[in-house]
């Protein structure tokens, strides 16, 4: 195959004409290795060389300030070799190591098949860890179907078709150029032959070294004449050429009197079938000069700065830059669609192809399907040293019953951003619970035409995170209990000896339980010499089932789940108590792996002062059901840009944030000058305040702007309005124009701009635009937001028309982040809890006290006790008022604020109080959601949802 004749000898010239210690002796280069004129070759043909040693020299100074920059950055090459070949593989790694790069062999069999080979080079392909690949095997193993499988920009000898095509149409800086080739011509430049004009014969040259000096000469202003050794005219040609270049050995019935004196002959090949190395110098016939050079050890040292410079390539396209993003055109119906409708008209990217346009490698994602795939954990390694985009939280005024649409502003900012002004963006969002999907509220996608697609897939399952939580969850509620039943019911003995078994006559303790002796101060390993004292404090934790706080949940809004009994079948032994449902908002706030082990095993099992999950000997297994759930979901919105979709706790009872590694990989994404986009449930005061007070405090991100959503249907009912409920049609006040009731509700928007300048972060208000609402009612929010302290104030419009509609909020957004953000807490976390909780009920609810229960009091007595009270605070409060009564609206004033019970999620890092009446577990209404909910068994298509 003449391909393979091809490669196989400029690779094997490359590597092995000369032995290593030729390399030694260092030599100071003479030009800027920082300023190189191009990425894929540091000098382009045509330009006179340094010699070896200095080439070998420059590449390790520049590979040296890559490393300053990125101390963690170390280029690999890989050689995938067939059969073994001792003495080129510690050519190879001598080279590498004097410019100071990696290097791997891999060494298959000399029978090794195509196939076998071809799949050894697609697993390199695909780890980012390589930057260059080379191939060293036997003639008749070579195809072009082997040489083109490599990834031109790992093809660091330029074997492949795009780069030789890049070379060809004359753009070699853009492309990696055959070392072999480069080196014959910059040596024959450097011993001072002039190659304008003379014709050069290139012999027993195949595939790409053929091309390659055809094309390089050429440029050089030679006459180039390619032959074969059984050429009958080669004779004739030789006697011709100026200058003569041995692709591959010289038969021996060819006599070395057909060169003519005064030729210039170089040779670069090795016999592999020998092992003989045949790389001479340029032998230069006038004069008697021999060039002190030779093709191979230059060859050799050219290929090191390609891969140095494939790495600074690589480096270089990890940076920030503009995404290549191929955005989904839309065409915006009227009167606008349901939002099934819409999603299902728009056919959504590959997650694959949108993974590799915002800057992920292959093996940085897990596909789920054809449209959602999980980003791995390691992408934030890769970026860490990434500079973070700008970062923006969409909260909102106190809403209706009906929502005032932060997730359909949230989406219609960043295709704003992304598809129109063509700035990076990515949004992050909450994945939706069952319980608003099949309760009132209807999915969490967006609306209209600013939505993630596909809707029902987004809505129902995603990838199974909430199952995941929800079964760590129960596995530990079911933990608690089981091992109050043991310990009630067994002797410290008996518990213990079943705690630490007997296992084929070995007995040991399990790595949990040996955690659990350190932290009980028991400095011991072998079970057997536990004194009885020690027994007993190892085998019981001694939980009180009144103090405990650990509920079970469903991902259902069922309100039977707020108080329930267990324990009533007579194999419980009597054991029954009341339990309560609850949520789980660990996953939300911690997002690595040992973060996520850490909270779990700090979160001490509640109502004893000195164990925790591992006390139960469950940390590792809630780890294990949550390994998948701690990657984020990768999905797109209608006009194709990226969005997270991770984590799912409300904001009324809970911190309500999608996750703090989603922001953080987003930021890293999208780079400088781009920007995150992330909501927070409900309004300012509730999912606003908690994420920054809770989400930055667990991140050390700092936010740079809040976009603030009102809706004049939300200010009519502040401003006095009828009530407002869902499945009811609304009164004439909010279809028809009605001035003074925006007038009169637009306090709420105003002590809703006050309570985000209590953080000191820029406001922009986004007016989320009803097709019954007039000019006049949009011009006076807007005027009297601005009144208010907002930096601007803007109506959107991507409902009816997508991204094109919020294009006036996105340069809003953009104008506010560069003001400047003076971000800072509410409240230091070493303040006392009631402090802490009288500081977010003045300053943010307006509140002019507070009243503890006795409950409330003597749980804040505990926790501060057993070493709590530095956490901060998360609310448990109505969303729909700035007060504790759900029928208070605009700005309730002189209230005090009632704390019914107070709670700690000490795995998630935060005590809960609870305010008034509020329940933790949310029930279903008269007519669900669910009514309308079907499947269609034909098509497989889900109906109803909204």
């Amino acid at each position: 195959n003449s391909t393979s004749t091809l490669h196989t000898r400029s690779l094997g010239t490359s590597l092995s004409c000369h032995p290593p210690q030729l390399l030694q002796a260092h030599t100071t280069p003479t030009g800027n290795p920082s300023s190189g004129p191009s990425p894929a070759n540091a000098n382009p043909p045509g330009i006179p060389s340094k010699n070896p040693k200095e080439v070998i020299q420059n590449s390790k100074e520049v590979l040296n300030l890559l490393q300053e920059k990125n101390p963690t950055f170390q280029p690999v090459l890989v050689i995938i070799q067939t059969g073994d070949d001792n003495l080129m593989q510690e050519v190879n790694q001598n080279l590498a190591e004097e410019a100071g790069l990696n290097i791997s062999h891999i060494c298959l069999p000399p029978d090794s098949s195509e196939d076998e080979i071809i799949d050894e080079i697609l697993k390199i392909n695909e780890d980012n860890r390589v930057h260059g690949l080379a191939l060293q095997v036997s003639e008749d193993l070579f195809s072009n179907k082997i040489l083109n499988a490599l990834k031109p920009e790992k093809d660091v000898d330029g074997v492949t078709d795009i780069n030789l095509g890049k070379l060809v149409r004359g753009d070699a800086h853009e492309c990696f150029v055959s070392p072999v080739a480069r080196a014959v011509i910059e040596l024959l430049g450097k011993s001072g032959v002039s190659l304008d004009g003379k014709k050069v014969l290139v012999i027993g040259a195949h595939g790409s070294l053929e091309a390659a000096l055809q094309c390089l000469f050429q440029r050089k202003g030679s006459m180039t004449m390619i032959s074969q050794w059984k050429t009958p005219q080669l004779q004739s040609k030789l006697q011709e050429a100026d200058i003569v270049v041995l692709g591959s050995p010289k038969p021996e019935e060819i006599p070395l009197s057909w060169i003519q004196p005064g030729t210039t002959v170089l040779n670069c090949f090795h016999d592999f079938l020998s092992g003989k190395l045949r790389c001479s110098s340029p032998e230069v016939h006038v004069n008697g000069l021999i060039a002190e050079d030779d093709v191979g050890l230059l060859a050799a040292a050219l290929r090191i700065q390609n891969m140095v410079n494939s790495g600074r390539r690589w480096l270089r396209e990890q940076q920030h830059r503009r995404w290549r993003l191929h955005c989904l055109k839309l065409q915006p119906l009227s009167p606008v669609p349901s939002d099934i409708e819409i999603s299902r008209g728009q056919t959504p990217k590959a997650v694959d192809v949108l993974a590799k346009e915002i800057g992920l490698l292959a093996d940085e994602i897990e596909i789920y399907g054809k449209s959602k795939a999980k980003v791995r954990l390691s992408l934030l390694e890769r970026l860490r040293d990434q500079a973070d985009g700008k970062y923006v939280l969409v909260a909102g005024i106190t809403p209706t019953p009906l929502g005032e649409g932060k997730s359909t502003v949230t989406i219609g900012l960043v295709q704003a951003l992304t598809a129109h002004l063509h700035v990076n963006s990515f949004a992050c969002l909450r994945q939706p619970s069952q319980g608003p999907t099949f309760g009132v509220k209807g999915g969490a996608a967006g609306g209209g035409y600013a939505q993630v697609i596909p809707m029902e897939e987004f809505n129902l399952h995603l990838t199974g995170d909430i199952h995941a939580i929800t079964a760590a969850n129960n596995l530990l509620a079911a933990a608690i209990d089981t091992r109050i039943l043991h310990e009630n019911t067994q002797t410290d003995k008996a518990l213990y000896n079943r705690l630490v078994p007997s296992v084929n006559g070995v007995r040991e303790f399990s790595e949990i339980q040996l955690a659990r002796l350190k932290k009980l101060g028991i400095n011991k390993t072998d079970p057997g010499t536990l004194t009885e004292e020690e027994v007993s404090k190892f085998a019981r934790l001694n939980i009180d089932p009144s103090t405990i706080t650990w509920q079970r949940v469903l991902d259902t809004n069922d309100r039977f789940l707020r108080k329930i009994t267990i324990g009533q079948a007579s194999t419980e032994k009597g054991y029954s108590r009341q339990v309560g449902g609850a949520v789980f908002p660990e996953v939300a706030l911690f997002g690595l792996l040992n973060a996520i082990k850490e909270g779990l095993g700090r979160a001490r099992t509640p109502g004893s002062s000195h164990s925790s999950h591992r006390g139960l000997g469950v940390t590792g297994a809630l780890t294990v059901l949550m390994k998948d759930a701690i990657k984020p979901n990768l999905m797109q919105t209608l006009e194709g840009t990226p969005v997270f979709v991770h984590a799912g706790p409300f904001a009324n009872i809970a911190h309500g944030n999608s996750s703090v590694l989603a922001d953080k990989i987003a930021l890293k994404l999208v780079g400088e000058e781009g920007f995150v986009v992330t909501e927070a449930g409900f309004g300012a005061d509730i999912g606003m305040e908690k994420f920054f007070n809770i989400k930055c405090r667990a991140s050390g991100l700092v936010p740079n702007v809040v976009v603030l959503v009102a809706t004049v249907r939300a200010l009519k009912m502040h401003g006095g309005g009828p009530s407002v409920t869902a499945g009811v049609p609304l009164k004439k006040e909010y279809t028809e124009e009605n001035i003074q009731l925006v007038a009169d509700g637009c306090c709420n928007l105003q002590k809703q701009i006050q309570i985000a300048q209590l953080f000191g972060v820029p406001v922009v208000v986004a007016l989320n635009v009803f097709k019954t609402d007039t000019r006049a009612e949009i011009d006076l929010v807007c005027e009297l937001a601005k009144r208010a302290g907002a930096f601007d104030a803007v109506p959107c419009y991507h409902w009816s028309v997508g991204g094109k509609g919020s294009v006036d909020l996105a340069r809003a957004v953009r104008d506010a982040a560069n003001k400047g953000s003076h971000f800072q807490f509410l409240y230091d976390v070493q303040l006392p809890i009631v402090q802490k909780i009288r500081t977010i009920a003045q300053a943010v609810y307006g509140a002019k006290d507070i009243e503890l229960s006795p409950e409330a009091q003597s749980k804040i007595d505990r926790y501060t006790q057993q070493g709590f009270g530095n956490l901060p605070i998360c609310m448990a409060k109505t969303h729909l008022s700035l007060s504790h009564q759900p029928e208070k609206k605009g700005v309730p004033r002189d209230f005090i604020l009632p704390i019914s019970d107070v709670r700690a999620s000490i795995g998630a890092g935060f005590i809960y109080p609870l305010v008034g009446t509020m329940s933790t577990m949310p029930g279903l209404p008269t007519r669900p959601c669910f009514y309308d909910i079907d499947l269609d068994t034909e098509t497989e298509q889900v109906k109803g949802l909204f």
